[in-house]
């Protein structure tokens, strides 16, 4: 198997061993690895965003991991900006690049580019907020339909955000959100990339995050906190949604006990887990699925 000439994407729910499998796939094949996963962006999340720092990571260059500060905005658009840059310099000296995280919406941005829609104004956005409010989702869902009748079978009636969303572009740029999608294009053939999902058992995976989030704490996560508490991140910024920063600020101000800390972070935990292996699903159709045991094996044949 010849991967040395694509560019590398692994994919999987938290806790699946994606980066102990990239790095051992990286020394095989000479490569780098990218970082594809918005909390571990940010330098100041280190243990909550399970960010790799094991002796083995020192071994293969990673590149674009707790570079960004957590007060500043990072969007989707820059990381792909970085990101294409990046492969393009790997590429030129024969390294070979491998992507690896759990944000399904960099990995779609990478393979099927990202929609360029107009920036819409946050007065007008706040306009179709309270517009659904004042609707209910059913009735708005309806005016939606009659608005932007591509969203027919595209948008479940429940999917609150993305409602809202498909209606304030159609009615901000007279164009639907399907028709600025139907337009966009990566900068990359779909032959150029290697697509891996690692598929983990459930029960597992279920072990594994709470092993995970136990070591988290006794790692430093708490004291990652108080830091993180310290630099007074506005709540709407990305790195203040990190799972962890909530439960333990709670404890912090002796509202409940660690024990209770950990199980509410293993559950949140859990909660996105299962978000990533939904968007898979939906997403990730023609990705190698590969489960979790046969990994070892997939390095042999290369």
């Amino acid at each position: 198997m010849d991967l040395k000439s694509k560019i590398i994407l692994i994919y999987g729910p938290t806790a699946s061993g994606k980066s102990k499998f990239a790095i051992k796939l990286a020394k095989k094949i000479g490569g780098e690895i990218i970082n594809a996963d918005s909390m571990q962006v940010y330098k100041e999340l280190k243990i909550l965003s399970a960010r790799p720092f094991t002796k083995e990571y020192d071994k293969i260059k990673h590149h674009y991991f707790g570079f960004k500060n957590a007060k500043k905005k990072f969007s989707t658009g820059e990381w792909l900006k970085l990101v294409n840059k990046k492969i393009n310099e790997l590429k030129s000296k024969k390294k070979v690049p491998i992507l690896v995280g759990g944000t399904g919406l960099y990995f779609k941005a990478l393979t099927e580019g990202l929609v360029k829609i107009p920036n819409i104004p946050i007065k007008f956005r706040t306009k179709v907020r309270s517009l659904h409010k004042k609707l209910g989702s059913k009735e708005f869902f309806s005016r939606l339909i009659k608005l932007d009748p591509l969203v027919i079978n595209r948008i479940k009636s429940t999917d609150t955000q993305r409602l809202m969303r498909a209606y304030e572009i159609k009615l901000f740029t007279k164009k639907s959100m399907y028709e600025w999608f139907k337009n966009t294009k990566s900068d990359y053939e779909q032959r150029n990339f290697y697509k891996i999902y690692i598929d983990y058992p459930k029960d597992e995976l279920i072990r594994k995050i709470n092993v995970r989030v136990n070591e988290m704490i006794e790692k430093g996560a708490i004291k990652e906190v108080k830091k993180f508490i310290d630099l007074k991140v506005p709540k709407n910024m990305t790195a203040s949604k990190a799972i962890g920063i909530n439960e333990i600020k709670d404890y912090l101000n002796k509202k409940v006990q660690i024990s209770e800390v950990i199980e509410k972070i293993s559950i949140k935990t859990r909660q996105y887990a299962k978000r990533q292996i939904t968007w898979a699903r939906g997403n990730m159709m023609d990705w190698n699925k590969i489960k979790s045991d046969s990994l070892n094996k997939f390095l042999k044949k290369i």
